[in-house]
């Protein structure tokens, strides 16, 4: 049977689920807070390297672009800022 995982055994998966099937609605709403944490330091940090001139608040509207989607963070925060 196929995992998810190429790197883990069918065993070791079903272990998991199980785990995660018995896990309180709390712990489980936690590991998705903590993985959107991870996800959002990570787009942060892409973003300083790419762009590491632009001040934060260009940044965090870039962010915003990638987190939201254009359209969204148009209608949130307006046109980006370029400055003169």
């Amino acid at each position: 049977m196929k995992t998810q995982s190429p790197d883990t055994s069918f065993e070791a998966e079903q272990v998991l689920i199980e785990l995660l099937r018995r896990a309180p609605p709390w712990r489980k709403l936690g590991m998705v807070e903590d993985s959107n944490h991870s996800v959002k330091e990570l787009l942060m940090a892409g973003l300083r390297e790419r762009f590491p001139l632009d001040l934060p608040g260009v940044l965090r509207r870039r962010f915003a672009d990638l987190w939201l989607g254009p359209d969204l963070a148009l209608a949130a925060y307006g046109p980006h800022w370029v400055a003169a």
